[in-house]
């Protein structure tokens, strides 16, 4: 789950909750300091550990909610026979954790996040602590850059960085791409839909978008920009090729096509393929099966979205190795 799933929550639910940031770390941890969970009446959203903390700060929210004011929580997990805190978790690792009740300042400005991440834009929240209360400020993204020393943040001033969620748009997808969908949703993607077919939207996807238009509508009709995720997956060539005509204007980060070398070599004849374009799409892992195809794919995507690195070759070069396998570059 993403800040974003926890400022939704927040959002719609005015119950008892409690945020926990990861503000130290040292040594091994699981999530990188900056990273949050939500403690709620119905439960929790997020993680900031394999298991080994979230119960012992559940016993905490009561007591933070009840008295309105901010914990913070040092685990030292460096030693395997350490019992300080209840348990010998031998995770490697000292963190340290700031738990808030949400409720006052705090709610009001996760709220108003809530309406600037859902427009597409990021923004952080930071906090800085004086007589022992904190006060709260959101700032522009341009800050992000400091968002790099992390790890030097104390419980007197820390931030979060929340980012929308990226977006998966699906153009002409069958029932093999629902697995895609299913994946996609549960590795913190929403998913948009894009078909000139009206029987497609009888189709049970996890979608929060869906649109019926041409080919040449479908990604000014959805918006698609930079942070987007693309997946071309209507096995029907002519409609896929005037679809990726338009939606390469757009420079989303991701372009995937689902399909056979010999068929992408045809389907990108001539064109100047960006960066971006991963023909086929997926991790080489092997999969066999809408399912394993859709683990290649999803996991494929985190990769792009956690780093800048491209392993693969792509662009001028990669086009050139599918002409040739497809028989259109063989001498």
């Amino acid at each position: 789950m993403s800040a974003y799933d926890i400022v939704n929550r927040i959002k719609r639910d005015e119950a008892p909750a409690v945020l926990a940031t990861l503000i130290g770390v040292e040594g091994h941890s699981y999530r990188k300091a900056g990273a949050v969970m939500l403690f709620h009446e119905g439960g929790t959203i997020g993680s900031l550990s394999p298991g080994c903390l979230e119960s012992d700060l559940q016993l905490r929210t009561e007591e933070v909610w009840k008295s309105g004011m901010p914990e913070t929580v040092e685990y030292d997990m460096l030693s395997q026979d350490d019992f300080s805190w209840g348990e010998a978790v031998g995770c490697g690792g000292k963190i340290k954790v700031v738990l808030e009740p949400v409720a006052g300042e705090l709610r009001n400005l996760l709220v108003e996040a809530h309406g600037i991440i859902t427009s597409g834009k990021n923004v952080i929240l930071r906090r800085s602590r004086a007589d022992g209360r904190y006060t709260y400020s959101l700032e522009s993204a341009a800050a992000v850059p400091e968002m790099a020393a992390a790890n030097n943040w104390s419980d007197a001033s820390f931030a979060t960085l929340l980012v929308p969620k990226p977006r998966l748009v699906l153009f002409g997808p069958g029932n093999d791409a629902r697995p895609i969908a299913d994946l996609a949703v549960k590795a913190g993607f929403r998913v948009a839909i894009a078909d000139w077919r009206e029987g497609s939207l009888r189709h049970d996807f996890a979608a929060a978008e869906r649109i019926i238009c041409s080919p040449a509508e479908a990604a000014d009709k959805l918006h698609i920009g930079s942070r987007d995720y693309v997946l071309i997956c209507s096995h029907q060539l002519q409609r896929d090729r005037i679809f990726l005509e338009h939606v390469i204007k757009h420079k989303p980060c991701y372009i995937g096509i689902i399909g056979s070398k010999a068929r992408i070599g045809m389907l990108l004849e001539g064109l100047d393929a960006p960066e971006t374009l991963h023909a086929p799409v997926g991790l080489p892992i092997g999969g066999e099966g809408p399912e394993e195809i859709a683990v290649s794919i999803v996991a494929e995507m985190i990769q792009v979205r956690r780093s800048s690195s491209r392993k693969r070759p792509k662009g001028a070069d990669y086009l050139e190795s599918c002409r040739y396998l497809s028989g259109g570059g063989a001498k």
